[in-house]
């Protein structure tokens, strides 16, 4: 395909993506047809867009979300949620150490499991001093990873017959990062929607404390970079609880992030490329994979013995 055709297919595909009947794992495997089919014609663009799309979709997202309900589901899963990470963070190292896996890329992909995928990788490599390559494998790892469990934990949500709340804490939990929970959940129905959201942006609170620890650790203070588009969920969740007369605009910016997340989605899907793939390699993929396994087993085991707990 000739480049100006693909990208006038390419943007035609981005746009239809903003469509009401389009959904999100349509928007995916559309993105990534193209990418590993025809290339993908505006690689540096896609990466940033994506990035400032998916932070301005999630922002939407809180004006669906009751604030109330994210402050109780902070407060209520301190406990549990420090346990879960730190743990996520420990195996992940011990599975990285056993395939003899560089120290700093075992880390941002144990770190990036554990907490919000990309953000937690983007806060954690200038605190431990990952150079790109290691930036560049660790977010290939958990982008592959990403992409998959958007096809594969909605149809293993109706396997195992998961409610909508089990579905709500199990994607937010076992898949890595915001825009993939949010993809997948989206698809599973409203109420996992709103749960899923709201679980993983609280989750991912704990980017920071995390970061600064091991800064801390490590004798310096580093940079830590703070997903602040967290701040902005919690703010439009705010504004959507104090202010209930407004409901009918808060709605339309809602339908309107979902819409946003959705294109976002698409570019997320064109930006895994041969050469991702490639960059990635067996051995920290084969870490990746494994610790999912064990983060996602034991998220259901947990579900299954009624250990998680969440009040609508």
């Amino acid at each position: 395909m000739q480049i100006n055709t693909l990208k006038i297919v390419f943007i035609i595909g981005f746009l239809l993506c903003g469509l009401p009947f389009i959904e999100s794992t349509h928007a995916l495997i559309l993105g990534v047809l193209l990418s590993i089919s025809f290339g993908n014609p505006f690689p540096s663009l896609t990466a940033k867009l994506s990035k400032n799309l998916l932070k301005i979709a999630v922002i939407g997202l809180g004006f669906g979300v009751n604030f109330y309900k994210v402050i109780e589901v902070g407060k209520n899963s301190i406990l549990l949620t420090f346990t879960t990470i730190l743990a996520s963070t420990l195996v992940g190292l011990l599975i990285g150490n056993l395939l003899s896996i560089n120290k700093k890329t075992s880390l941002l992909i144990s770190f990036g499991t554990a907490i919000c995928g990309g953000s937690a990788i983007a806060a954690m490599a200038p605190v431990i001093e990952a150079d790109s390559e290691q930036v560049a494998v660790s977010l290939a790892t958990v982008f592959i990873l990403n992409a998959i469990a958007l096809l594969i934990f909605p149809a293993i949500g109706h396997l195992l017959n998961l409610s909508q709340t089990q579905f709500g804490l199990f994607s937010a939990l076992a898949i890595h990062d915001t825009s993939s929970v949010v993809g997948a959940a989206s698809v599973y129905g409203a109420t996992a929607l709103s749960i899923a959201t709201t679980v993983k942006l609280t989750r991912a609170l704990w980017i920071a404390p995390f970061a600064f620890a091991v800064g801390l650790f490590k004798g310096k203070k580093g940079k830590i970079n703070l997903p602040l588009f967290i701040l902005g969920f919690i703010f439009a969740a705010f504004i959507n609880s104090s202010l209930p007369s407004y409901a009918q605009i808060w709605q339309y910016l809602n339908f309107i992030a979902k819409r946003i997340l959705v294109m976002t989605l698409f570019l997320i899907g064109a930006g895994l490329s041969r050469k991702t793939l490639q960059e990635v390699g067996i051995r920290p993929l084969i870490q990746g994979v494994a610790l999912w396994f064990v983060v996602s087993v034991s998220t259901l085991g947990l579900l299954y013995y009624n250990i998680l707990n969440y009040h609508n």
